[in-house]
């Protein structure tokens, strides 16, 4: 399967991402292990790339990923102000 880059990343949310979890205080291992227990087995150095816009982001992950850091889909989705 070939994953394509935007702007050169991989993903768009890995910014609002950090945004919120880091506003939550969460550590990247705290959120991997809440990934978890929702179904999402994800590894700490999967949330960095996530982050990092390096690892692709599937749409079940994002939905669990803002249920988990309390923001809205689109919020996570649209391009930082």
């Amino acid at each position: 399967m070939k994953i394509y880059d935007y702007n050169g990343k991989k993903n768009i949310c890995g910014n609002r991402v950090r945004e919120a979890r880091q506003k939550l205080r969460l550590s990247q291992s705290e959120l991997a292990a809440q990934l978890q227990i929702n179904g999402i087995i994800l590894e700490r150095d999967s949330i960095s790339r996530i982050e990092a816009g390096t690892r692709f982001v599937a749409d079940y992950e994002v939905r669990v990923l803002a249920e988990i850091l309390k923001v809205d889909i689109v919020w996570l989705l649209s391009e930082e102000d």
